[in-house]
């Protein structure tokens, strides 16, 4: 049976996306060849919440980074809507996004069927309180260090950093969407960063076909059924509308 096949036939489509699935919208990824960290490596710095907690500058600096970013302007692509088509046309698609950019939801899949793991970057939480407030709000008031307006304590977008777990209840969601999976696709993703990858290997032992689709090699790779290493845009719409034929 091939991969089609497989597709077109399975009850869940599991989706593991990841920076690379957005490129083709404007958003850099990381760990490409002209990913953020790649050109500028620490930018990491900004990225870890231990850093981010204690020293203003880092704050300045990742707030910076988001203060006009890509994202904000960005479109689904052609690999996001596609999913989301497929799902629409009775393949039942469940994505588990490694991205916070929420392009999947803006291509037509309702809400509860992506699990954003890492985060949203549409919303901002208080460390000290926990209130929840538009990231777009925060942005407007135009600080390079925003505080909470209720409490003073120091504000964050809803993403996870480096030294930041994920939420238990929502990983534990991913897991089992990953072991119900009968075909498992991880589009754009390093699969270098943990527990998300692991994803994989919890589909795979499950007896999903693991389909990896990205330009660079990954550490799962050996243990997929297919790696596809065309350009997302172009292979994933491809899949999908060969599956739907």
């Amino acid at each position: 049976m091939d991969l089609i096949d497989r597709i077109r036939g399975a009850r869940l489509v599991g989706v593991l996306s990841g920076a690379g699935i957005s490129t083709a919208s404007g958003i850099p990824d990381y760990r490409g060849p002209d990913g953020v960290w790649t050109r500028s490596p620490s930018a990491v710095n900004a990225f870890t919440l231990k850093n981010f907690l204690a020293d203003a500058d880092v704050r300045r600096e990742f707030w910076r980074s988001y203060t006009g970013h890509a994202a904000w302007r960005a479109e689904p692509n052609a690999a996001h809507r596609a999913l989301a088509d497929l799902d629409g046309d009775g393949v039942a698609v469940r994505v588990l996004t490694q991205n916070v950019d929420g392009l999947h939801q803006k291509a037509g899949l309702v809400a509860r069927k992506v699990l954003e793991l890492h985060g949203s970057m549409h919303t901002t939480a208080c460390t000290g309180c926990a209130a929840r407030f538009p990231t777009t709000e925060v942005l407007e008031r135009g600080e390079d260090d925003p505080r909470c307006p209720e409490c003073g304590g120091i504000l964050k977008l809803d993403v996870v950093l480096f030294g930041q777990t994920l939420d238990g209840d929502l990983l534990g969601r991913a897991r089992s969407v990953a072991a119900a999976s009968e075909v498992f696709l991880a589009v754009g993703s390093s699969l270098q960063v943990e527990p998300a990858a692991s994803l994989c290997t919890i589909a795979a032992q499950a007896g999903a076909t693991l389909v990896i689709v990205n330009r660079q090699p990954t550490p799962y790779d050996e243990e997929a059924d297919f790696v596809l290493r065309e350009d997302i845009e172009t292979v994933v719409p491809e899949l999908c509308a060969a599956v739907r034929a």
